[in-house]
């Protein structure tokens, strides 16, 4: 059974960072798109950032220069660099392929930006 398993988010003020790791249960992210996906409050899941296996890198626009997406498939891992937060970059955020398989969706990370 796969799992997704989040970590690192927290409470941050705006202007703050942190990084955000997902470790998978297998090699299920091998040869694969990977992505950061978010989910705020009344709001539907959104993908933020993707890298291919090859490296290649895509950010929706509200989270580009501030967020960096990169992997380790030796790992089973993906993270997020996320720097300059602001209020709406607060949400549940989730790891999973590009597209995402329902059925692995793991607990997520909430990550909070307030003053």
């Amino acid at each position: 059974q796969v799992q997704l398993v989040e970590s690192g988010g927290g409470s941050v003020q705006p202007g703050g960072s942190l990084r955000l790791s997902c470790v998978a249960s297998g090699s299920i992210f091998r040869f694969r798109t990977v992505g950061w996906y978010r989910q705020a409050p009344g709001e539907q899941r959104e993908l933020v950032a993707r890298i291919t296996m090859s490296g290649s890198t895509d950010y929706t626009d509200s989270v580009k220069g501030r967020f960096t997406i990169s992997r380790d498939d030796a790992k089973n891992a993906v993270y997020l660099r996320m720097n300059s937060l602001n209020p709406e970059d607060t949400a549940v955020y989730y790891c999973n392929r590009v597209p995402g398989v329902n059925t692995w969706w793991g607990q997520g990370t909430q990550v909070t930006v307030s003053s």
